[in-house]
Formats: structure tokens, C-alpha cells, sequence
């Protein structure tokens, strides 16, 4: 439970209708296989102890008798356990026959929850057996003991006080006002669904819609276990089908009509900080709910839930193609309102052959043909010096060619020279001052360009370099707009290799390419042999590792040693658990010694979920310490 992960599975049992020691023995087996992997929350499917379609045999006093008997040996099954388990099965009370989830851990019963909501229409009769949940909580009597009983019930963990678990079944899903609203707003963090959902053309796909559409708009896990083998096939068939979802994403599913297992680890810290940062998510208001408390073994989960190295990238093709499409549309249609509102007449960009200016580049054609504008309204300049390479300036001068956008070479190095003997600056000295009189010299020749021609300076630098502060203040860190702003490193590589594979023209994609192959560099000290001498990542670290900690940093405020582990698994294979380390310190540091710069950052569109904007977004004093935080880091 370390980090607040904590392990779950829904699963589906193989039954016999109506033989229920036999359906005991295999829940048991269930709750044994899910025992040997470390699950702490087991969901098995609605009327699992007698089976679902047993029709009118639910009036025999012999088949509840049966049930009860059963649940006794799943019970006593239980023992030594500290696994919570939900069966579903038929209870009688007060002269009625309730739908009831059944939640079961270490020899005792938590608690039973009836069903609310009783279909009865189509191939279903519920109402012909069952009767709805009462509308109060009261009690039970199950094998000699009196259980919490009625749809108001929160299981909530000593340990763990972000796990707070409620259930519904089945048919409550699909209703208009599921009980399971009510539950979250009541603070319940899990919602566990047994069900019995009959299987149909397309209706696998709209189950599975349905239940991330409900974790996402609840900002909880959602547990959904489904009947299958076993069931009456008279006139229906059950597939089984389970699902592990958090926060509207598909943790794990288990295939169609196999009685399979979906395992995964829910993250309740995450669920936890996202209803606290959305202010709209309701207080809790538990009035009217019962609190049922039980322990867990604090342990440390082992993590099978995909941790992606690339959190801002789809992982499919498809998706990748999508994001970028969708993303050049969203900062083209940003530009688009700023060139209308200020006439400005050119679009000024300074070229240097990297990613980012490629990006902006393209960014800016798109924004110009939407406005119905000639490309040469756009002025792509570079401004060679020290350490320019013929390879960056060839592929800049090739791209603005093949964009028919006017260009314009100013080398810059007589300036700078001139700037050096000004300010007593020994040329021979390559510290951060021979750097950066470079970069504010691009941007003023950049901005006096804009004004010559009544145009707006397109800023390049992107979402990494103000993470780190890899920028040269009122340098390349200054523009008019900046389109980038919000697009990490990683992703950028992705939109140009997009644009790549998108273009006929065979010049404009073998330069793409190259763009792509050219290390990331400023290119700000002499080169070597003609080739890149200062390669940004040599310096600040790999922007991968770096995306990853920014994503888990602002979007999820994860604290150091969780990110670091989340980390190790996801870059397990590629790094070492000491360069992970090391590179996580570096980015702490440079976050909040840079803060400064992001904190007069020009405009720029929002795309992602995480933006360092200071009228947005991010709103963080330039002076804070990192101190809690490099502690943390440091002593991983």
C-alpha cells in the first residue's frame, strides 16, 4: 500500500446453476489464485454463490438455505486472510428476497449491500424475485451474525484512510441516478460493481464506455465483475467481462467469454489529490451512511499497472497520429487569433535548424493558410555564429524553402564580437556569458525585424526548456507568442516525425528527418569539425526522464520517492536506478531556481494537461526552496 497503491481484481468464477457448494469451492479457488498475486480487493460477479438465472428456483427455501450454507464455507474460507472479498447472493429479510453484494474478509462479513435499481424489461425479471433496497441502512442475520445491511454503507480502511469502498450492482450502472454518485460524494474512493451483464452485439464496448465514463466524472477505481461460464444459456449468453478502471482510464479488462482475472493496482493517493484539486468534486457529505471500519497489513505492492516512459504520448500509432494532428490544430488556431487581432502582416521566426523552430514553423504555414495568407508573409531568419553547424543551417535554409516562406541569413558574429569588446568580454572565455550574448543578440535582431516589418516574433522554446530553465532569459526565453509553450520535448519529436510521414515532398521529409537525427543542442560553443560540440542532453540530462518528472511533478503532485519508483518502472531497462536519481535531484533544482523565468513567460496556447503558464496553470513563488523536496530526492 506504500505510495497508495493498492492491489485489486474482478474476476468470474466457473459456476454450476444452482449447486451451490460447488460455486462455493470455486469462489474459494478464486479468492486462493487472487491471494497468490498479492490482491487486497476481490470483486466477484452479482448472485455468484447461486448463479443468476435461476428463475423462480430463488422462491425455494432449499436453494437459500443452500446459500447461506455456502457463504458460511466461503467464510470460514476466508480465515487468515486480509483480503477483502464481494460474492453476490440472494438474502432473505423481513420477508423479502434481496440482490445483495456480500463483502467477506478474514472469517467475518463487513457488511451487505442490496441492489437498488431491479430490471425488469427485455429478457429481464428481477423484479418477479427481488425486491429493491430498503431505503434505510438496518441489519442482517448471516450465519449466526448481525451484518451492516442496506445501499448507505462506506468499508473504510484504518490504515489506508483514502480507501474508502461502496458498492453497486449491475443494473444500478445503467440507471439514471446510480447509488454510486451518492457513494463518492459520501467520500467512497472504490466502487465495486458484481454484476451479471448478458452479452450482445456492441454492448461490450458501450459496458466498457459506460464504466470509464463513470470512474472519470466520479474521480474513483471502479471494479466491475461480470457472470459468464456457467450461467443459463436458454436464452443468453455471459461473457464475463471485467474490468479494472481508475479515473476514466482502463487499467486492465479481461477477454471475452474466459472466466479470465483483470488484476491491477488501483492509485488512491492519485484519486485523492485529483478531488482535491477539483474544486467543483463535492465535499464529503456522508449523511446517512454507515462507516464500517477494517485493517489491512501495510505491505509494499509489487506493480503490475503499465507505468509509460512516455506520459504525454499515445501509445498506439494510431493515437500518436491523432495527438499530433489535434495539436497543430490547437496552437495554429491560437496563432491564427493573435495575427487577426494585432494586423500584424508577418510572422518572424527565427530558424535554427532544431526542433523546436521546426515546430514553430509548422505551426505558423498552418496558422497562414487558415488566415488564406501567402507564405511569404512569414520570415524565417537565421543567424549563424559561433557554433553554428552547416548541417542545422542547411536543413534551416531546405525547410524554408520547401514552405516557400521568405528567408534571411544574419550572421551574428561580428555583433557579438563587437558586444564582447563593449562589455570587456575576453572572447577566448566560453563561460555563460559567451553563451547567452549570442541568444539575446538573435532576439534582438528577431524583434527589430518584427518591427521593420509590422510583424509579431513566434517564440520556440518549449514546455522542457521552461521546466528546466534551459533558456536565456529575454533571450530565446522572449517572443511574442509562443506557440510551444505547453509541448514537451518528447512530443515535439513526435509531431515533426508526424509531419514527416504526412508530406510528398521528398526534399521537405528527408529534412524532417535529418531535423530529427540532429542532436538537441543551442549550439552556443564552437563546433568541432564541423560537427554539434555542446549537446543539451550531455548537460541537463535526458529530456525523457525529465518529461516523466515534470508530468508526475505538476500534473499529479507526486512527492520524490514516488516518482522515482514509478520511474524505475517505467525506464527499468534503459537507465539505472542511480542515473534515475540523479537526474531527478537536477530536475528539482533547476525547477525552482528557474522559476523566475516562467514567471513573465509571453502568451502561448494551452494543449495538455500541463502548462507552466503564470497567468494559468502554474502559479508558484520565484523564491521558493526546494529544499523538502531534494531532501526527499536525495536520500532515495
Amino acid at each position: 500500500m506504500k505510495d497508495g497503491f493498492f492491489k485489486t481484481a474482478a474476476a468470474t468464477p466457473s459456476i454450476r446453476l444452482a449447486d451451490c457448494p460447488y460455486n462455493a469451492e470455486a469462489i474459494l479457488r478464486r479468492m486462493e489464485q487472487a491471494r497468490r498475486q498479492d490482491v487486497k480487493l476481490l470483486v466477484l460477479p452479482e448472485l455468484c454463490v447461486s448463479g443468476y438465472t435461476c428463475g423462480d428456483l430463488f422462491l425455494q427455501p432449499a436453494l437459500l438455505e443452500a446459500v447461506l450454507r455456502s457463504l458460511e464455507a466461503i467464510r470460514a474460507g476466508s480465515n487468515g486472510s486480509d483480503l477483502v472479498m464481494v460474492v453476490g447472493a440472494p438474502l432473505r429479510s423481513e420477508n423479502k428476497l434481496y440482490n445483495c453484494a456480500v463483502f467477506i474478509q478474514n472469517g467475518v462479513y463487513l457488511a451487505a449491500v442490496p441492489k437498488t435499481h431491479l430490471p425488469s424489461y427485455g429478457e429481464f425479471y428481477e423484479t418477479r424475485w427481488f425486491s429493491p433496497a430498503p431505503a434505510q441502512n438496518g441489519s442482517i442475520h448471516i450465519g449466526g451474525q448481525f451484518v451492516p445491511f442496506g445501499t448507505k454503507l462506506l468499508l473504510c480502511c484504518r490504515q489506508l484512510p483514502q480507501l474508502c469502498i461502496a458498492a453497486e450492482l449491475c443494473e444500478d450502472l445503467w440507471a439514471a441516478n446510480p447509488p454510486s454518485v451518492g457513494h463518492t460524494a459520501a467520500g467512497a474512493t472504490v466502487i465495486v460493481n458484481p454484476s451479471c451483464s448478458d452479452e450482445l452485439i456492441g454492448k461490450a464496448a458501450y459496458r466498457r464506455q459506460l464504466i470509464l465514463s463513470q470512474s472519470a466524472r466520479l474521480c474513483c477505481a471502479y471494479l466491475y465483475a461480470d457472470a459468464g461460464e456457467g450461467e443459463s444459456t436458454t436464452d443468453m449468453v455471459f461473457a464475463g467481462h471485467n474490468l479494472v478502471c481508475e479515473n476514466g482510464v482502463l487499467l486492465d479488462q479481461t477477454p471475452l467469454f474466459q472466466n479470465g482475472m483483470a488484476i491491477s493496482e488501483i492509485d488512491l493517493f492519485r484519486l485523492a489529490y485529483e478531488r482535491q484539486r477539483l474544486t467543483s468534486f463535492p465535499a464529503v457529505s456522508a449523511e446517512g451512511y454507515q462507516k464500517i471500519p477494517f485493517s489491512l497489513s501495510p505491505v509494499l505492492t509489487r506493480l503490475s499497472r503499465p507505468v509509460s516512459p512516455r506520459p504525454f504520448i499515445p501509445d498506439t500509432e494510431d493515437g500518436r497520429r491523432e495527438r499530433c494532428e489535434e495539436i497543430l490544430s490547437m496552437q495554429a488556431a491560437g496563432l491564427v487569433q493573435r495575427l487577426r487581432h494585432t494586423h500584424a502582416k508577418t510572422a518572424v521566426i527565427g530558424l535554427s535548424g532544431g526542433l523546436d523552430s521546426t515546430l514553430a514553423l509548422l505551426v505558423t504555414v498552418r496558422a497562414m493558410k487558415k488566415l488564406d495568407r501567402p507564405m511569404e508573409d512569414i520570415l524565417a531568419v537565421t543567424m549563424p555564429c559561433f557554433g553554428t553547424t552547416r548541417r542545422t543551417k542547411g536543413n534551416a535554409q531546405r525547410l524554408a524553402e520547401a514552405y516557400g516562406v521568405r528567408f534571411r541569413e544574419i550572421d551574428i558574429t561580428a555583433s557579438v564580437n563587437r558586444h564582447f569588446a563593449d562589455i570587456g568580454q575576453d572572447p577566448q572565455k566560453q563561460d555563460v556569458t559567451y553563451e547567452n550574448c549570442q541568444a539575446r543578440e538573435r532576439t534582438q535582431v528577431l524583434m527589430d525585424l518584427a518591427n521593420q516589418t509590422g510583424g509579431l516574433v513566434i517564440g520556440t522554446g518549449d514546455l522542457s526548456e521552461l521546466a528546466l530553465g534551459w533558456a536565456t532569459y529575454n533571450g530565446d526565453h522572449m517572443s511574442m507568442y509562443g506557440v510551444n509553450a505547453s509541448i514537451p520535448k518528447t512530443l515535439i519529436r513526435h509531431i515533426t516525425a508526424y509531419e514527416a510521414s504526412s508530406t510528398e515532398d521528398e526534399t521537405l521529409r528527408r529534412t524532417l528527418e535529418d531535423i530529427l537525427d540532429t542532436p538537441v543542442s543551442p549550439e552556443l560553443l564552437p563546433a568541432q569539425n564541423g560537427e554539434i560540440a555542446q549537446k543539451t542532453e550531455d548537460l541537463v540530462g535526458p529530456y525523457e526522464l525529465h518529461d516523466f518528472f515534470l508530468y508526475y511533478v505538476v500534473r499529479w503532485a507526486f512527492p520524490p520517492a514516488k516518482i522515482y519508483r514509478l520511474a524505475c518502472c517505467a525506464f527499468g531497462r534503459t537507465y539505472e536506478p542511480d542515473t534515475i536519481k540523479k537526474w531527478l535531484v537536477s530536475f528539482y533544482r533547476r525547477f525552482f531556481a528557474q522559476q523566475f523565468k516562467r514567471s513573465c513567460l509571453p502568451d502561448g496556447p494551452k494543449v495538455g494537461s500541463v502548462s507552466l503558464s503564470p497567468r494559468g496553470d502554474w502559479r508558484m513563488p520565484s523564491d521558493a526552496w526546494a529544499t523538502v523536496w531534494l531532501e526527499e530526492a536525495q536520500a532515495l
